[in-house]
């Protein structure tokens, strides 16, 4: 499922995960390394005191931490950790190799998808987010559509909406998604969910329902071609080439997104709607054994 490679050279993102994992840093440096893995986003955009503020740590352990690492001090870890960012292992994690134990790439892959979901968190369009939720409150019908791992996204999402008594359905066959798509009108919504935002019949369906009048919601990648033919998209950038190994961590972040918006809706609909959600939930206190038993 993952890519195995083997990574050549130390870059400074795995030199430092290494080093604090196998504990070489002094008690207050190893603050220092957690802040920075974390977001080292954020640490290539820090000055020497933010950083030792957001670690609890004076800006003499920053320097005695950069030094230690065969930097000449902080400006010159800096300049190696974004060349190491720009490198493709922003995250360490994505880079599960043929050496790794257990341990070692069961850590990576959980803090891919940390990191991922972190940065979806941070970069999502609040505006957009709130006019899609408004047009799915609105919706007549909703439809959502998904290929592959997207497709697994889109049978999720309408497990979700469904609740929501709004008619809702989900097609993973491309034929079927254009032919449903050519039937949507005003006041029906679709969303589309591709990682990658190239696959030709998910963009192709995109055009078909925009020509309709429904609302076209993409959730991908920004400056795609599916990106082209959304009326709001839910933008989302993550680590995965599909192109090499199947999507993960994009596939979660898409999960999370859907959550949000069924939450934003549930949420519109207002206090009474909550009576309805505690029927549904009611109907399914038969079919489960009681805790204690």
């Amino acid at each position: 499922m993952y890519q195995l490679i083997k990574i050549k050279g130390r870059e400074m993102l795995s030199i430092v995960a290494d080093k604090l994992k196998k504990n070489t840093f002094r008690k207050s440096e190893a603050k220092v390394a957690d802040v920075i893995l974390r977001d080292p986003e954020s640490a290539i955009k820090s000055s020497i005191a933010n950083l030792a503020k957001n670690a609890d740590v004076s800006e003499p352990t920053v320097n005695r931490f950069c030094t230690n690492l065969g930097c000449k001090g902080f400006p010159d870890f800096k300049l190696q950790l974004a060349q190491s960012l720009a490198s493709g292992t922003p995250y360490v994690s994505l880079n599960v190799t043929l050496q790794d134990s257990t341990e070692e790439f069961t850590s990576k892959i959980f803090d891919a998808a940390a990191a991922t979901l972190t940065k979806t968190r941070k970069t999502v369009n609040l505006p957009i987010l709130e006019q899609a939720i408004d047009s799915l409150a609105q919706a007549k019908k909703i439809e959502i559509y998904g290929l592959g791992a997207s497709g697994s996204v889109a049978q999720d999402a309408q497990h979700k909406f469904f609740r929501l008594n709004i008619p809702v359905i989900a097609h993973v066959d491309e034929l079927i998604q254009r032919m449903s798509a050519a039937a949507t009108q005003i006041g029906d919504v679709v969303i589309l969910i591709s990682n990658t935002g190239r696959t030709i019949s998910i963009v192709k369906t995109a055009e078909i329902a925009h020509q309709t009048g429904a609302t076209v919601i993409g959730i991908t990648t920004p400056d795609s071609p599916l990106a082209k033919h959304c009326h709001l998209l839910l933008a989302i950038e993550t680590e995965d080439d599909t192109d090499m190994y199947t999507p993960t961590t994009s596939r979660l972040a898409h999960l999370v997104l859907i959550d949000v918006l069924a939450a934003g809706v549930a949420i519109k609909r207002g206090p009474r709607f909550a009576e309805h959600l505690q029927k549904i939930r009611l109907s399914l206190t038969e079919t489960r054994y009681p805790k204690d038993t």
